[in-house]
């Protein structure tokens, strides 16, 4: 008799990917923006209003593409990245 506790394979979820931001300059306000695969938090007015504009952006390039951010590669998303105009970090500092 099979254990009705446990989840069948087949109805597990798929894998989740999440892109987090993080705003690291102030203005003394407290900013949140969620979307279907991403979060946002802190920075001032203009930094916030950034990360929101670009998450937005590589969610639009994804849909044209017909994948979900889990579904990307690191290559293909650091592309994307790219073509929003997000840098990869100085490896410098």
């Amino acid at each position: 008799m099979a254990d009705a506790s446990k989840p069948k394979a087949a109805a597990r979820k798929p894998p989740k990917a999440v892109l987090l931001g993080v705003g690291l300059d102030s203005d003394g306000h407290k900013r949140v923006t969620t979307g279907k695969n991403f979060a946002l938090v802190g920075g001032t007015a203009e930094t916030h209003e950034a990360m929101t504009e670009k998450a937005i952006k590589i969610n639009e390039k994804l849909r044209r593409k017909g994948k979900e951010l889990h579904e990307v590669s690191r290559e293909e998303f650091r592309d994307i990245a790219a073509e929003v105009g997000l840098r990869p970090p100085d490896p410098e500092n």
